[in-house]
């Protein structure tokens, strides 16, 4: 008779301490356990974190990371962690948030455009993205790379096209800049390749051309006719005469692209480089600065007509005055020179 009692009491002890054990396993695993008010907030895993990385980001999150770190350890998270962006949202639980953070890395989107290089936009990718500027500058100037691809250095930016790209987080340098070949090749269809070669430019000089029309005009409308001048001058072997040019070229011979010049001086045009296209003839080696679509589009459709020159139009703030000949741009020119002087 006792020895019956001594086992009902282990049975309703080991019944006890299942039932304590399976609320713990359950409080710990299916209970609510995020501490901040936002209904999502993320967090970034970089390439070779440690479970101690991870935790020190979770601390101020959660309301008992103690718990997480027990179900992290049972799940073996904590022997396997994933690099990448990751969502937590209010009122997940442990178990919820090792799913999240295992398996499901959200991709962000990466956005450029009107760098004037590649260093300039290589430290603007590296703003969102895990890789450094310096791995991005090493593999988007690689000899290798652009010789598969039949870019140089000069002509380099011209594979990058501004606009907003899908990428994970912890994406690498190398798979950066091998999606953008692709995003390139995809953008230059037939029917673009066509009106290029109708221009009797090729997918490069078209870039390069639509870099000066970027810089030459703010305005989108204006564009095609701004195109128009420079394809014209380009037609009679004309020099491009461009400013935007001039000012590349001595910001690339001073090494310095954050000077800023804000009228060309005679002094800038002996500059003697080849985008200077004041002293050389034809588009310059390479892009000055990344265009927008809208302005490659400008070049691919630009507008015909018989205008040479333009300047400024000092009644039409941001647009220009053209003119057929020079006598007319003469013209144009002194109307806005002195209005230059009044200011």
């Amino acid at each position: 008779m006792y020895i019956k009692k001594i086992l009902l009491a282990i049975v309703f002890i080991g019944l006890a301490i299942a039932a304590y054990f399976s609320y713990f396993v359950y409080n710990a695993m299916f209970q609510p356990n995020t501490a901040f008010q936002d209904s999502i907030v993320y967090i970034t895993v970089p390439s070779h974190s440690k479970y101690k990385d991870v935790r020190k980001q979770l601390k101020s999150l959660l309301i008992d990371i103690e718990s997480f770190d027990a179900l992290a350890e049972r799940k073996k998270y904590n022997k396997n962690i994933k690099a990448g962006r990751f969502a937590i949202k209010k009122g997940m639980s442990n178990n919820d948030i090792i799913n999240s953070i295992r398996s499901k890395n959200i991709p962000v989107k990466v956005s450029f455009n009107n760098q004037e290089t590649i260093q300039d936009l290589a430290g603007r990718v590296a703003e969102q993205i895990e890789t450094d500027s310096v791995s991005l500058i090493n593999a988007m100037l690689d000899k290798a790379f652009l010789e598969k691809n039949n870019f140089n250095p000069e002509t380099a930016l011209a594979m990058y096209l501004p606009n907003s790209y899908e990428f994970f987080w912890n994406t690498s340098a190398i798979t950066f800049r091998d999606k953008m070949a692709k995003e390139y090749s995809k953008f230059w269809t037939s029917t673009r390749k066509s009106k290029a070669k109708a221009l009797n430019l090729t997918e490069k000089e078209v870039y390069i051309l639509a870099s000066i029309v970027q810089k030459e005009t703010a305005k989108v409308d204006e564009r095609p006719r701004v195109a128009g001048v420079y394809l014209n001058r380009l037609n009679k072997t004309m020099a491009l005469q461009a400013d935007p040019t001039v000012i590349y070229a001595v910001k690339k011979f001073e090494n310095d692209f954050n000077k800023i010049i804000k009228r060309v001086l005679y002094k800038h045009l002996e500059v003697d480089s080849p985008y200077n296209t004041y002293k050389y003839s034809g588009l310059p080696p390479g892009p000055i600065a990344m265009p927008d679509i809208s302005a490659i589009n400008a070049v691919l459709n630009g507008e015909k007509h018989n205008y040479f020159y333009f300047v400024a139009d000092v009644k039409n703030f941001g647009y220009h005055k053209f003119a057929k000949t020079l006598a007319q741009h003469n013209k144009n020119r002194q109307d806005y020179v002195r209005w230059i002087s009044r200011q």
